[in-house]
């Protein structure tokens, strides 16, 4: 078995190991290296099998333990090695290593306090180079969601000078920095620089020149989408109708997952693109090699500096024209990123200096939101419905914040207990992870206590998934944090009826509320100064009549704003990408002449297709590589209702429990109108076709609810 391990001949050493544990079941090095073994040569379900089996036979090996614990958690499979790293700790107190892997399954699941002090139990133990970079590493990521933001920049700066060849630290770093009111603009993108020139040089020389790709300026361009978070995580919400509806005339879409574990918007994702390619156990330059295989003209990156991104693929230059959007607030800080997609708010014309990008801004808000990524038809649930604004039931005013926690600095809170102090008798809600630990919740109220926010008013809310948007029903107005400001939360906010009190600021990171409040036609709760917010708060808070009336209203002026016109921004979107190929086709031309690439792209210009200048038509992907039309989809939705009609009545033993539709025909017919309504929101045809499905249940209301929503489409079409 050493032979073979040493080798690497992964075929063999199973064969060897399984040959020993026929023989004796209780082989410590066969138990110890069959999954390790299997999982070198892909047979990961085999792996976790194999682990498994040897658990129950050495439950006290701590060797095999950490082993398994760590192919857990490669495949993000956090909840199953945490009770293995604890055992692993208690067994082996005295390695830094066990401390280390147990502070790292906890960030996943949200467990920070406990992360962090994993994390310093690891710092006393250290006693490597190794250890004491990734104990930095770990109690940073804890620090930052648990508001200690300049903390957590120390540490990754501490990193980088143990170890600089360590991508990850640059990257939290970065991230970190987004928080603190400290860090200017111009100093976040000189750190950003600093990872591009650590990172990139040496690949340069190896970069395609990717002449193959060269053609006619109008062919079918083929776009990929590079990220982890094509599953539950906030840039869902802004990328899904883009994935849906992105013009097939002109585009292919392909989706590029870097995340190790799917889940139900996964799903949705493998549906809406064109191809679905899974790169998360690759390595950066596997995976530009996986991307440059399949063709791609243009990548867009949407993680930027934030987990498990992709930055390291695109520095190995995985297509000719490499774009970023979304996920990070501010420059990759990398040559081989030639464009970001803005718009002219968040980015004015001098904040040009900031980036190694070249902005496109486009003539719209740099991104369009769609609710409700997690359950789609909860988007028509009552409860999901704007409410009255609480201070009517109340008779006081409720500020609130849904932000993560590693936003409210001291210098937001401070700022939050004038506004407290504005209001008579007024509360501040602010929800967030771990709130619920009575340790943790203390230690912040006392916090809150000290920067001047009386803790008698201020209310904390754990943060529940099942509880988005329902958090805002307690909430009057919402404001918001900075440097760092809200980005999904306030599209949240603001959907559910809040208005909410921002800060202007001098860069993306702090003008992202001023950017939605913009195009949204809401300047009047934008801020320049401390005293401006606290008189628009006070403003606000003063008449709780014309607040709830505001608030009855947001919803409409929202939907029919630039903040969710999926049907524009995916036009401005896909003219982006074509305007970004003729340049790059240009450049191609003539490499060393900007005025003559100039005057080619204005050449090529007239030439633009004209039915390219009319919508396309909606498409919906039934399932994974296959997309019909719309009106295809409606059809099958039809015929799908017809068969429901016309079979027998579920019988006793299928009949619904609850509001759940189990016959199965009628379940086909729902399956079906929500991956057209995950397509093409509020589709009349699929909503009638929900009505349907209620009635023939014996649910009114829920089929009245879904007749209204058809009616209104249908109405905004004519």
């Amino acid at each position: 078995m050493p032979t073979a391990m040493a080798a690497q001949n992964w075929p063999l050493l199973i064969e060897l190991c399984r040959r020993a544990l026929r023989k004796n079941r209780k082989d410590l090095m066969a138990n110890r290296l069959l999954g390790f073994a299997l999982e070198k040569d892909g047979q990961v379900e085999d792996a976790f099998a194999a682990y498994a089996q040897a658990a129950t036979v050495f439950p006290d090996d701590a060797e095999l333990l950490v082993n398994y614990a760590n192919l857990l958690l490669k495949y993000a499979r956090n909840a199953e090695a945490l009770p293995l790293l604890e055992k692993v700790c208690v067994l082996r107190p005295q390695p830094a290593i066990g401390w280390i892997k147990l502070a790292e399954c906890c960030y996943l699941m949200g467990l920070h306090d406990k992360g962090f002090e994993a994390s310093q139990t690891a710092a006393k133990l250290a006693d490597t180079l190794h250890d004491r970079v990734a104990v930095l590493m770990q109690s940073a990521i804890h620090r930052r969601e648990l508001g200690q933001v300049r903390e957590a920049v120390q540490d990754c700066e501490a990193a980088i000078t143990l170890r600089p060849s360590d991508p990850g630290n640059y990257t939290n770093r970065l991230l970190f920095m987004l928080a603190d009111p400290q860090v200017s603009s111009a100093e976040l993108s000189a750190a950003a620089r600093q990872y591009g020139a650590a990172f990139e040089p040496p690949l340069r020389p190896q970069w395609p020149n990717f002449e193959g790709h060269c053609g006619s300026p109008w062919r079918r361009l083929k776009i990929g989408f590079l990220s982890p978070d094509f599953r539950v995580h906030a840039v869902m919400y802004f990328v899904e109708g883009l994935l849906a509806q992105l013009d097939r005339r002109q585009f292919e879409v392909f989706a590029f997952y870097l995340f190790p574990r799917d889940d139900h918007v996964t799903e949705r994702v493998r549906c809406h693109a064109d191809h679905f390619v899974s790169l998360a156990v690759l390595n950066p330059e596997q995976q530009a090699q996986a991307i440059r295989a399949q063709g791609i003209d243009i990548v867009i990156d949407l993680a930027g500096h934030t987990g498990n991104n992709g930055l390291l693929a695109l520095a190995h230059k995985a297509a000719p024209v490499q774009v970023s959007w979304l996920g990070f607030p501010a420059t990759t800080g990398l040559t081989s990123v030639d464009y970001k997609f803005t718009d002219d708010i968040s980015d004015p014309p001098d904040a040009d200096a900031q980036y190694s990008e070249q902005l496109y801004r486009l003539p719209t808000l740099y991104c369009c939101y769609r609710p409700m990524s997690r359950n789609p038809l909860w988007r028509y649930q009552p409860r999901y419905q704007v409410s009255p604004t609480p201070a009517l039931k109340n008779g006081f005013i409720t500020f609130g914040s849904c932000n993560n926690l590693g936003k409210l600095t001291d210098e937001v809170l401070t700022l939050w207990g004038q506004v407290l102090a504005a209001v008579p008798g007024s509360r501040l809600l602010i929800e967030g992870k771990n709130l619920d630990r009575p340790d943790f919740a203390q230690a912040y109220r006392e916090r809150c206590a000290r920067l001047g926010l009386p803790p008698a008013q201020v209310d904390l809310v754990v943060l529940r998934n099942e509880n988005q948007y329902l958090t805002y029903h307690q909430i009057d107005i919402a404001l918001d944090p900075f440097p760092l400001t809200g980005g999904t939360t306030t599209f949240d906010a603001l959907w559910m009826g809040l208005p909410i009190v921002s800060m202007v600021g001098d860069s993306f990171k702090s003008r992202m509320g001023m950017s939605l409040l913009t195009y949204l036609g809401r300047t009047e709760w934008l801020a320049e100064t401390a005293a401006q917010y606290v008189g628009i708060a006070t403003r606000l808070a003063s008449d709780a009549q014309a607040l709830n009336t505001l608030r009855q209203g947001l919803r409409s002026e929202v939907e029919h704003s630039a903040l969710m016109r999926e049907d524009r921004f995916t036009r401005h979107f896909g003219d982006g990408l074509r305007l970004m190929w003729l340049q790059w086709l240009a450049r191609s031309e003539h490499p060393q002449d900007i005025q003559a690439q100039e005057q080619t792209v204005q050449n090529w210009l007239p030439q633009w297709p004209q039915e390219w200048t009319q919508p396309p038509q909606p498409g919906v992907g039934l399932k994974p590589g296959q997309r019909v039309s719309l009106h295809e989809a409606h059809q099958r939705l039809q015929d799908l209702v017809e068969t429901a009609k016309a079979a027998p009545p579920p019988s006793a033993a299928s009949e619904t429990t609850g509001a759940m539709i189990t016959d199965s025909h009628w379940k086909a017919v729902t399956e079906l109108a929500e991956t057209v309504l995950s397509a093409v929101p509020h589709d009349a045809v699929a909503l009638a076709c929900l009505a349907e499905v209620e009635l023939a249940h014996g649910h009114a209301e829920f089929a009245v609810t879904y007749l209204r929503y058809a009616q209104e489409a249908m109405a905004a079409q004519n």
